[in-house]
This record gives structure tokens, sequence and C-alpha cells, in this order.
């Protein structure tokens, strides 16, 4: 299959597998590499996430994320990308000051290469601003529930919706969301029940991370499936491989082999011609 057969992912992609039933499947992905695997294996969205400020940056948490941060790991995954939806994060502070400031951001990331922007809560101020940057052409993803950005008054990684009436705010804030033009809503750390019943009672696709198998869809971070990430790993993330385990084993073995002059073999080395050679003459041993 050709580049032109291929038919992009996009957000009535995402509402049409929502009316049909069908799950969605999204990832993060950081690097070009990784989201270009990960788009060969038919994932349907790819998230570049503020997590990067954890799985590459080294931070302890999201906040110091910034927008030359998103701008740069944006532009390489897109280049990775030929049919998922591409989605990036509206890092800490990069939408919360007015109207103007969030279109000037979530424009630099969709000239980046992302299709759509993900910005965190449902206050009257975000959903006023979710409402400008649709009607300013820009797609745009909601998160609930246990949101990063806001840790620092959340206090910690706590479970979100544990009650009927939270669950009941959470909804109101799903619709709230879906009225001002959120194509999507991500639901984070959410009971399974909750976020069923918020996902049976929006028309929008739910997307869940943490949230139970009842959301239209999945997300997680692709180094926690893929065993990279050596922080703490959720409760919620399942490791399908174990990278640490292969990459340190290499690494490994590759320290070994230089400092025993195993490597480079003979395949690994260029030569001169014999020609060549005998001009070096004596400098050759």
């Amino acid at each position: 299959m050709n580049n032109q057969d291929i038919k992009p992912v996009s957000v009535k992609t995402f509402q049409k597998l929502k009316n049909n039933n069908e799950k969605i499947t999204m990832l993060t992905a950081y690097d070009y590499s990784t989201a270009k695997y990960i788009d060969e294996c038919g994932i349907d969205a790819v998230l570049i996430g503020d997590s990067l400020g954890m799985t590459i940056l080294g931070y302890d948490n999201t906040i110091n994320v910034t927008m030359e941060d998103m701008i740069t790991f944006t532009k390489a995954v897109s280049r990775g990308i030929k049919r998922a939806l591409v989605v990036a994060d509206m890092p800490f502070l990069s939408y919360h000051l007015s109207k103007e400031q969030a279109t000037l951001n979530a424009g630099k990331l969709i000239q980046a290469g992302a299709k759509a922007v993900k910005l965190e809560g449902a206050s009257d101020f975000i959903l006023d601003n979710i409402k400008h940057l649709t009607n300013c052409g820009i797609n745009v993803m909601g998160h609930l529930g246990f949101t990063p950005q806001y840790i620092n008054t959340i206090g910690g990684y706590y479970v979100q919706g544990k009650s009927y009436e939270n669950t009941l705010k959470l909804l109101e804030a799903a619709k709230k969301l879906e009225e001002n033009g959120a194509f999507a809503i991500v639901l984070e750390m959410v009971p399974e029940e909750s976020a069923k019943y918020i996902s049976e009672n929006t028309s929008i696709p739910t997307i869940g991370i943490g949230a139970g198998k009842y959301c239209d869809g999945q997300i997680l971070v692709v180094d926690d499936i893929l065993g990279k990430y050596s922080g703490n790993i959720p409760k919620f993330a399942k490791k399908y491989a174990n990278l640490k385990e292969i990459m340190t084993n290499a690494i490994s073995q590759y320290n070994v082999e230089v400092k025993e002059q195993i490597f480079p073999l003979p395949e690994h080395v260029f030569n001169l011609t014999k020609e060549e050679m005998d001009k070096l003459g004596n400098f050759i041993s």
C-alpha cells in the first residue's frame, strides 16, 4: 500500500468509531521512530503528551514542560505519522491567560504537525477557550478526572469521581466540553462505573486512561507499555514488553566487548586497498 492509499484518521473517524461501537486506540509518542512504528501498527491516534516531562526530560511532573518543548516533539512525532490522528498537549500555562494566548499557542502546535490539541479541565474560562479554538478551526480534545497540570491543587495522584455526586459533576463537565466543541474527552483515573456512566451519556467519544473498559477508547503512555520508563508505573498501565532489560543487557554487553577488544569485528570496519596500504608502508603494523 502506498501513501496515496492511506486514509488518515480524523475527528470524524473518532465519532464514527463511537457510533459503530468500535474501540479507539491511542498511545503517546515523543520521537520520530516510535511514532512511525505506532502508526504502522494501526493505532488510531497518537498523543504528544506533556508526560514527556517525566519520560523524556526527567522532571517529577508535567508542570515544567514548555511550549518550545511541545513544538519540538510535535514536529518529530508528526514526521513519523501517515495515518493516525496526531494530538498535542497544550502545556501548563500555555492557554490560561487569554483566548489570544490559547489561540497563538494552539496554532503553533497545529503548524508543527498536530491535527488537534488537548486541554485539561472544564472551568468557564477553559470552556470559552475551547469554543474559541474550535471556531478558529482547531480541533480540541478535553481532559477530565485526574488532570496532571493541576497536581499542586489536587494534592497528589488521586482517583477522581469516587462518589455519585462527583460522577454527576464529571458528567456535567463532559457535557459542557461537548457543547463547546470538544470532539473527544480523556477520562483519567476515574472509577470504571463512573466512566461507563459518563461514556453512555455523552455523544462524543471518551478515551480512558485508568478509567476501565467501558470508555470508547483507551490511551496509555508508550514508555509504560514497552517497559522502558524506570519511574513509578501507574496501576492502570499494562507492561507488554521489558525494554529496560533488553536495553541494559545490550548496553552492558557493548561495554564489555569494547573493553575486552571483542568489538569491532572485521565486518564492522572499513579497509584500505593493498595499494594504499603499501603507500603507508611502516605506518601500518
